[in-house]
């Protein structure tokens, strides 16, 4: 029988059980006594927060990775967003990946006000830096750092970025570090 995860990754924190490298990193295990064989499905780096799936079953990791499954970001960026670059998001931007230049499909983009999401454990920075404000972002891919290379593409840099959804599924109240079994993915 295979185990499934819904859990909200807090900053700072790696989308891994093991990392083998010197640095003292912090990782998933703190949070649960996940069983042997536990994956997360996709990952959110170490700046990023938000809702993360984890599972036992590799065919689960599959269905949810493909393009059909989309994920939604809201980020922070830095600087009050046109709607020329909310415009430039949806059609596609390019971004670097792998050393070569890549366009991204065409998404969902709108501005929105500041979402209510838990108090970040490390400072955004200070209004006195400039305005910021929300964009949220629904994408079909995942490549690495996406999110944040396509608002810096268009101008506007991400200050703060967490995955509210994938699919069906909805971060809600999970708070940072909160860990919910559920009996599998209705995505």
């Amino acid at each position: 029988m295979h185990h499934h995860y819904i859990i909200y990754k807090p900053y700072g924190y790696l989308s891994q059980f093991i990392y083998n490298l010197k640095r003292n990193k912090k990782l998933l295990g703190e949070f649960y006594d996940f069983p042997e064989g536990t994956m997360a499905i996709g990952r959110l780096d170490e700046d990023s927060e938000g809702l993360l799936l984890l599972t036992t079953d590799g065919m689960m990791s599959e269905i949810v990775r493909s393009k059909k499954v989309v994920k939604e970001y809201y980020a922070q960026v830095d600087g009050l967003i046109t709607p020329e670059a909310i415009k430039q998001l949806q059609e596609g931007v390019e971004i670097g990946f792998k050393g070569i230049r890549y366009t991204t499909l065409p998404c969902l983009a709108k501005k929105i006000d500041a979402p209510q999401l838990p108090e970040r454990s490390k400072k955004i920075r200070d209004e006195r830096h400039g305005p910021t404000s929300w964009v949220a972002i629904t994408v079909t891919e995942g490549k690495f750092r996406q999110v944040r290379k396509m608002t810096s593409a268009v101008g506007f840099p991400t200050l703060r970025l967490v995955r509210v959804r994938i699919g069906n599924i909805h971060l809600g109240n999970l708070q940072p570090g909160e860990v919910k079994e559920v009996p599998g993915f209705d995505v």
